[in-house]
């Protein structure tokens, strides 16, 4: 199925199904796509993915590395990490109802890819909970 079908005479109307007027309505986004912000969008979705992937590098790799080499407690990993996962998931929904917004075509695979990094992102988050409550 393609994303626009062409009235005669008229512009291209996105196609609507089922699931994507769920999807609108879960995100708040009105049906009609506004095509200004499909670049907005994509930067968007570099920031956000580039904030999340920000995270899982210093709680995996710099953090476990350089804590004991500075002296540093292992508690400062989650102290760290847990606000920039908050903030992370922020940005990745923001990034998700922005491609909606856009009407963007690969909306739904972009979607996708926030919801599993969302995930990786939220297991993080949930476990720096647990090792601050420690």
């Amino acid at each position: 199925m393609t994303d626009a079908a062409v009235a005669p005479g008229g512009p291209a109307a996105p196609v609507r199904t089922g699931a994507d007027a769920t999807m609108c309505r879960l995100l708040r986004v009105p049906v009609c796509p506004d095509p200004e912000r499909v670049a907005q969008a994509q930067r968007l979705f570099s920031g956000s993915i580039l904030l999340s992937a920000l995270r899982c590098l210093l709680s995996y790799v710099l953090l476990p590395v350089l804590s004991p080499l500075l002296g540093v407690a292992a508690s400062v990993g989650p102290a760290v990490g847990l606000p920039i996962g908050v903030v992370a998931l922020y940005f990745d929904v923001r990034g998700i109802r922005r491609f909606w917004l856009a009407g963007h075509r690969r909306r739904w695979e972009i979607t996708g890819v926030y919801l599993v990094v969302m995930a990786l992102v939220v297991t993080l988050v949930a476990g720096d909970v647990v090792h601050l409550a420690r």
